[in-house]
Parts: C-alpha cells; structure tokens; sequence
C-alpha cells in the first residue's frame, strides 16, 4: 500500500541529543537505545471514518520521535498498519449500504491527504492488513504449532468452522505491558473489541486471532485455519514481526491501545518468537477531549482536520495547536485554542520575514533539548516564541537567523512557514 508524499526535510547545523521518551511499560523516562537504525512500529488508524485531531495528534507525535531520531544520528525504519478489514469497518458500510473496501480506501486517501498537509512523515512500509494476510495466517499457524493458540467451535446459530483464540495461560508475560490489575482490563476489554463473555473461552481475556467466516463477511481461505479473518491484535503482531523483527525501539500508539491491543500484541509475538522483549518502549499519546469527552468515531464529537482545511484553516496553525500540549497529557480542544495558534503562525512569519534578526544559535539548541527531554513541544514552541520576541522588537543582529530558524522549524518541528 502507498502511503504519501515524503516532505523534504532541510538540513540543520549540528546534532540533537539522545532521545529520551515515557515508557508506559517501565513507568519512566529513558533513552531510545537504538543502533544505527531506529526501529518504530506506530499502530495505524481503522479506515472508517475521516482522520480527527486524535489522530492527527497520534501521528504528530511520532512524527515528531522519527524526527528527533534522525536529527540525533540515526537512521529510522519507520511501519504503520492499516486495519483495512475490521469489525467496525464493516459494520459503519453495512450502515451506509457501502462496499467495505471502497469506504477504506475512500478514507485512507482522505487520511494521506491530511497526513501530506499536516507535513507528517510517511512511513517507510505502510501496510494494510488485507495486503499482509499471508504474514497474519503464518503468525495463527504458528502460534497454534506452539501450543499458544487453540481453537472453538463457532456458535452453531453463526454459522460452522473454529475459531482460533490466545491461550494467556501458556503466556506468562500477560499483563507486563501495561501493569493493569484485571478489573482495570475488565472495565474496558469488552469496549475495545474484546469478547470477554464468549463461552468456551479458556480466560475471558483470551484475544481472538482468527475468525472464521461468517455470513456476509469478508474471508480468507486457509488450508489449516479454515476460512475466515484475522483478530485485530494479531495483525500488529505478524506486520510488527517481518517488517522490522522482534526487540523493536519504539511501539507507538495512543493511550487507549495499551490495553488490549499493544498488550495482547506483545504478549502474542513474545508467545511465537520465544523473545520476552517485543519492543524497548511503549510510547503513548494521550486523548484529545471536545465538549467534555474524549474525541472518538463512536461519540461523534469530532473536530475533523479536513473540515478545517476545508473552512480555510492554515495546516500549520492546526500543527500548532497539537505541538502546544504535551503528548503525554489530556487536553480538550476548543476554537480559542486555534486562535492562538493561528496569531502564533503569524508572529512567526512576521519575524522571520526580516532582513536580519535575533541570534538564533541558543534557540536552535533549546528546540533540540525540549524535543530530546520526552518531546517537550510547549517548551520547544515558547523558545521559538521567545526569538520572534527579540525579533519583532528590533534586535536585529544577525542576516542568518532567519534562515536558520526557518529550517528548524521545518526539520524538527515540521511547521513550514
């Protein structure tokens, strides 16, 4: 699958420091220990709605860790999934009397659109499920080999065939992702695409890695699985696998996919590899609330990035308003927040609209600490902020400032001005 067009990133003296992020796993900050070549795996939306500013916080924020990578030396090998075959997929083009696979792809090109104005990154490998079927069948097989998987009887009112859950059981890293108690996992399994209740199971939080066909949905033909569809958390797992192998640097996502997805991926892949390290850090975005909720498909209270691009709102002004609030932290979106941000954007244009400007090499390396220190945007955008200050006042020393900020901006921030 394509993803979108690759920005052109200039070149910025110097070097950023080690790049340190959360761990959700281990509860703190640590280096990115990485080699040469940083491997980041960011789990990728479900094409079934348009993208909304949780998600394009999401993938600002991983933009931003394969930016500060790169500007701290390494080369990156960057994956994310597309969930192109999904219960909810399916059930929103049900809903509307639309062919699933022309709603995803509807969506996705809408995604990329948004993702190529938001001057995001694209992934080296951007994969989608129905593509990486071969690699997802293999991981079933494979796990069901290793006495890890075992298979149930469908419910004879659905229809005949097995379907192919996790036994957690024989899985003893379970719950060492996210350090969730198991009424913590109760409270929302069955919110997140779990089935806690389905008899036969052996732990109701056995994950579900094969589905096999029911009536009037989408398969795949298996000579050991039977027909049927991947569980959603598997796919991660096997796209995770063959495109960058196992012990991976950074497993990115938001906060509500540590619990099931980012733990059942793990604890999946550790079940088939034997490898008790998936990756080195559980990197999580926190949720972006409107009008009291977290913004989500289900509530519909959504603030779309392609409706503001729509009504004329600056791509970098939305940008602005991601990179004003730590990614670790909640926050609810509200218009006045777009106002500051869009009087921000041309504060910025206008300093660096001069001839000459404020000495920019202190501000060059306050941006690279605040990204290096758990990419701390609002520390980042005030030492910008501080520069236009010095500028707009008349302190005009130096005919390389502007320039240099410019290329900062874009190289680490990616705000194009």
């Amino acid at each position: 699958m394509k993803s979108w067009p690759a920005p052109f990133v200039p070149a910025v003296p110097g070097h950023g420091d080690p790049l340190r992020l959360f761990d959700t796993q281990s509860g703190s900050v640590r280096p990115v220990d990485a080699g040469p070549t940083a491997r980041v795996y960011v789990c990728g939306i479900t094409p079934y709605d348009a993208t909304h500013l949780g998600h394009a916080a999401t993938y600002v924020t991983f933009d931003l860790v394969v930016r500060a990578l790169r500007d701290a030396g390494h080369a990156v090998a960057y994956v994310q999934n597309v969930t192109d075959v999904d219960d909810p997929l399916l059930e929103r083009a049900a809903r509307d009397g639309r062919d699933w696979r022309e709603l995803a792809t509807t969506e996705i090109d809408l995604f990329r659109e948004d993702m190529t104005a938001l001057a995001v990154l694209p992934p080296d490998h951007y994969v989608g499920v129905v593509e990486a079927m071969p690699e997802i069948i293999a991981a079933v097989r494979g796990l069901l080999e290793r006495g890890a998987a075992y298979r149930l009887p469908v419910p004879a009112a659905e229809g005949s065939g097995e379907d192919v859950y996790l036994d957690l059981a024989a899985t003893p890293d379970f719950g060492s992702v996210s350090g969730w108690t198991r009424e913590q996992m109760d409270a929302v399994f069955a919110d997140r695409g779990g089935d806690p209740d389905r008899e036969g199971k052996r732990d109701r939080f056995d994950p579900l890695l094969w589905r096999a066909s029911r009536a009037g949905e989408p398969c795949w033909d298996d000579a050991v699985l039977g027909a049927g569809r991947p569980g959603w958390h598997v796919e991660c797992t096997a796209i995770a696998l063959d495109r960058l192998g196992g012990g991976i640097d950074v497993q990115g996502g938001g906060s509500d996919l540590v619990f099931p997805h980012h733990e059942m991926s793990a604890v999946q892949a550790n079940a088939l590899t034997g490898d008790h390290v998936f990756a080195r850090h559980y990197v999580h975005q926190a949720m972006v609330g409107y009008h009291g909720e977290k913004m989500s498909k289900s509530k519909g209270n959504l603030v779309l990035v392609s409706t503001l691009r729509a009504d004329g709102v600056d791509p970098m002004a939305i940008r602005l308003v991601l990179l004003a609030h730590s990614y670790r932290n909640d926050w609810e979106y509200t218009d006045d927040l777009l106002t500051a941000a869009e009087a921000r954007l041309a504060r910025w244009r206008e300093a660096l609209s001069v001839n000459a400007a404020a000495a920019a090499d202190t501000t060059v390396a306050e941006v690279r600490a605040a990204l290096a220190a758990d990419l701390d945007t609002p520390r980042a955008i005030a030492a910008v902020d501080a520069w236009a200050e010095r500028t707009l006042a008349g302190e005009w020393t130096d005919p390389g400032a502007p320039g240099l900020v410019a290329r900062t901006l874009d190289a680490l921030l990616g705000v194009r001005l």
